[in-house]
């Protein structure tokens, strides 16, 4: 099925019981953000919003479950597309076939041809509607977080082009709104975005920029897509919909946007002037990105059509609805992945807990020694994979979505001594937890099966379990060097052992856990300690998870404990010496937002009330403030 607007993909969603419709005037200043948290967070349907306190309705969680994510690119799964492309390129590339064969896949390619998207110098139904003097105040821009730097676009498709080569680009870069008429722009320094910025510079001209919102809603996930730089987003994006992405000419300057889009803001970067500050935002690590230096976009035009929908997103403590837009990737792109870069992956996964980048498993077909070494070495320097902290090689019989499945497979055929990769590259620039900004230490495991030349004689010490620590952790907590433990995943038999301590108060108490737990251990089994704040619930398994994830940098925050490892997942702020960098605080909402939207719950045809995920956040928040200072 296709769309045209956001008015069709609504009615879809309705008639798919997938749609909550609240009448009643929610405030896009805090208050939509937090009815979202809490409906994404216990599975709830897509919200649409229709007093914004503008003339403009506002959909938010839209692809915020599998089923959604399918009825937004019109597909019966998300491995179907992935293999088509496979099939493709398998018969391209495969010397084996005839060519009668490939003669006979022409079609295909042509059908392919046929998807390309179109260019038009009509005006497209996002043009019915022309604000020539435009004021951004007309749209219901949210402000998500308490510590947002203001109001946010959150949903926004940038289109740009490279002023030498003629390449365009679509990307899903933030906006903040400094007035009426200008934005920041946030291109962070490793997107095409910010690669076509540089390029305008030495031009000496001002760079065309126009922003798209709604339309199909496959052009929103075609944008966030890990597609090659210069590929274009609407091939992939007519390609999912199975029908050519009509393209219209702006009004104000020389770009094309589609034609079924709900609104378009046209206008200009000019590189010569100075940046503009932007931030901080509660993003998808959980944690506020900071304020830092962006170029300002003008805005020279506004259009849209006479229905307009505002398309809206939030992030931040994961999972939200991005994570649903990750689970398509892991399915669409697995086929492209392994017939353009290893041949040998057989399945990869993102967990919520690491949003995107933090944590990724991938699933090999093994047949040599070093095999798993091989392809963690590789995924490291591969796109966007590159930003990658932790990686994990498995391969066998596995589920690598289940995860005390894969966890007791990790430790079955992993040692740590043997089969750890420490290394240092780039990392996505919300990474805080690095000494260097963009750049840190990351960490590939080699959980793959072993084969006899890669196999360590173990002696009968090392395949002894771990004694029971429940009494030694007792005592260091009567001792004043941890202030909790959890021991219920080591209870399953996965020798995963969780504490908490206070840093704040004791910036050296990494240190002294460290050689309380040498002079405990006796065995030499390959066990994992994780480290996190007093302020963490250490039976709560995912925001541990994340925590330890997002705190930490691998290679820095790793210590050996005879052949165990225990990695320091604490806030880095409090520790000896301090920390050369700004440390974010967590995102979450504040208490008079929260009891606000509990009073007001039952009014607004939301079901059953839903508890505010925030409220479990909150103990984790330092000095009420968004950031914290250097030194702690």
């Amino acid at each position: 099925m296709t769309y045209s607007k956001l008015a069709d993909f609504i009615i879809k969603l309705e008639r798919e019981n997938e749609l909550i419709s609240i009448e009643q005037f929610v405030d896009p200043v805090l208050e939509i953000t937090e009815i979202t948290d809490r409906i994404t967070k216990s599975k709830g349907k897509a919200l649409l919003f229709k007093n914004t306190g503008t003339s403009f309705p506002l959909l938010i969680n839209a692809y915020g479950s599998d089923k959604r994510m399918l009825i937004a690119l019109g597909r019966n799964s998300f491995e179907e597309a992935g293999l088509e492309i496979e099939s493709i390129f398998t018969s391209l590339t495969d010397k084996k076939i005839s060519l009668s064969d490939k003669l006979r896949i022409l079609p295909n390619l042509l059908k392919m041809g046929a998807l390309m998207p179109s260019y038009s110098a009509s005006k497209g139904s996002c043009q019915e509607v022309i604000h020539k003097d435009p004021d951004l105040g007309i749209l219901p821009v949210l402000k998500c977080w308490p510590h947002d730097g203001g109001r946010f676009i959150t949903l926004p498709m940038v289109h740009t082009v490279h002023p030498e080569t003629g390449k365009s680009n679509v990307g899903m870069y933030r906006m903040q709104i400094l007035d009426r008429n200008t934005t920041a722009m946030h291109w962070q320094r490793h997107k095409t975005g910010a690669n076509h910025f540089e390029a305008w510079k030495k031009t000496g001209q001002r760079m065309p920029v126009s922003v798209a919102l709604g339309g199909d809603p496959v052009y929103a996930y075609s944008a966030t897509a890990p597609l090659p730089e210069n590929i274009n987003e609407y091939i992939l994006a007519g390609f999912l919909r199975r029908k050519k992405v009509k393209l219209v000419k702006c009004l104000t300057n020389d770009l094309y946007v589609p034609s079924d889009a709900d609104i378009i803001i046209e206008g200009y970067v000019d590189p010569s002037e100075n940046l503009v500050w932007e931030g901080p935002f509660g993003d998808h690590t959980g944690f506020y990105s900071l304020a830092d230096w962006y170029p300002e976009f003008h805005v020279t035009c506004i259009t849209h059509c006479r229905n307009a929908v505002y398309p809206a997103t939030v992030v931040g403590v994961p999972p939200h609805e991005d994570a649903w837009l990750a689970k398509a990737t892991e399915r669409i792109f697995l086929a492209p992945v392994r017939v353009t870069l290893q041949p040998e992956i057989t399945d990869f996964h993102l967990p919520d807990a690491g949003v995107a980048h933090n944590l990724m498993v991938v699933k090999i077909d093994k047949s040599y020694p070093g095999q798993g070494l091989k392809v963690l070495s590789s995924l490291f320097g591969t796109g966007q994979m590159m930003f990658t902290k932790y990686l994990i090689a498995v391969s066998g019989n596995v589920d690598i979505r289940n995860y005390r499945q894969l966890a007791e497979f990790v430790f079955r055929n992993t040692d740590f001594k043997r089969d750890l990769l420490f290394s240092k590259g780039p990392l996505d620039v919300l990474d805080h937890a690095s000494d260097a900004f963009s750049f840190g230490g990351k960490l590939g495991i080699d959980a793959t099966e072993k084969m006899p030349e890669e196999q360590l004689y173990r002696s009968e010490e090392e395949e002894e379990n771990l004694q029971s620590l429940k009494t030694d952790f007792e005592n260091l907590v009567a001792e004043g060097i941890i202030t909790g433990f959890n021991l219920d995943i080591a209870s399953i038999g996965i020798p995963v052992y969780i504490v908490s301590a206070d840093r704040e108060t004791d910036p050296a108490i990494i240190g002294k856990i460290d050689a309380r737990l040498k002079q405990i251990i006796s065995s030499s089994g390959s066990c994992l300690f994780l480290v996190v704040d007093h302020t963490v619930d250490t039976s709560d398994i995912f925001t541990v998870a994340w925590q330890i994830l997002g705190n930490s940098d691998p290679q820095r925050d790793h210590t050996y404990i005879s052949s165990s490892l225990l990695i320091d997942g604490t806030i880095k702020a409090f520790r000896k010496g301090g920390f050369p960098r700004k440390w974010p605080n967590v995102v979450c909402s504040d208490e008079s937002t929260i009891e606000h939207i509990d009073k007001t719950w039952n009014n607004l045809g939301l079901g059953d009330f839903v508890e505010s995920p925030s409220k479990k956040i909150i103990p984790l928040r330092r000095n009420g403030k968004d950031d914290i200072s250097l030194h702690g």
